[in-house]
């Protein structure tokens, strides 16, 4: 399975952090040697090998508040409106959706609940990396519908 490459902006945030964690060990790197060691973390054999593999990616998708979304969550269709969203660390972003018709999340025939409201934390692709014990994600986004 190919894994997607992470974005400018965080690898350059891990490299700082990376930068941050070694001083606070008492190992000084520079900010280049940081981004250096980020890149061969990530198997590439220099900074500017790792740049050119990232490219010129932008955002697949982009979330703010108002924004309408739709696609499944625990295996149930919705769509709602994005009542907040914070970029996290690793291009992950918290969302807070409010869905338009509150989705049944359990799947038990004699017992219900309904949900009104979704914390969750996706990647850029879209999907929580939190699974249903069927592998599903637990809140995957219709990108598509999006763009």
């Amino acid at each position: 399975m190919t894994q997607a490459l992470p974005t400018l902006t965080g690898v350059k945030t891990q490299a700082k952090r990376l930068r941050t964690s070694l001083a606070d060990q008492g190992t000084t790197v520079s900010h280049s040697q940081s981004l250096e060691l980020v890149s061969k973390q990530h198997g590439y054999r220099d900074w500017n090998t790792f740049v050119a593999a990232i490219g010129d990616q932008s955002p697949v998708f982009s979330l703010t508040p108002g924004a309408r979304v739709n696609g499944t969550y625990l295996g149930q269709a919705f769509t709602g409106k994005v009542v907040s969203a914070s970029l996290q660390t690793n291009d992950r972003t918290r969302l807070s959706i409010q869905l338009d018709q509150p989705v049944d999340v359990v799947s038990f025939d004699s017992f219900s609940s309904f949900r009104s409201r979704i914390n969750a934390t996706v990647n850029p692709d879209g999907k929580t990396t939190e699974k249903r014990s069927d592998g599903e994600p637990h809140l995957e986004l219709d990108l598509a519908s999006m763009n």
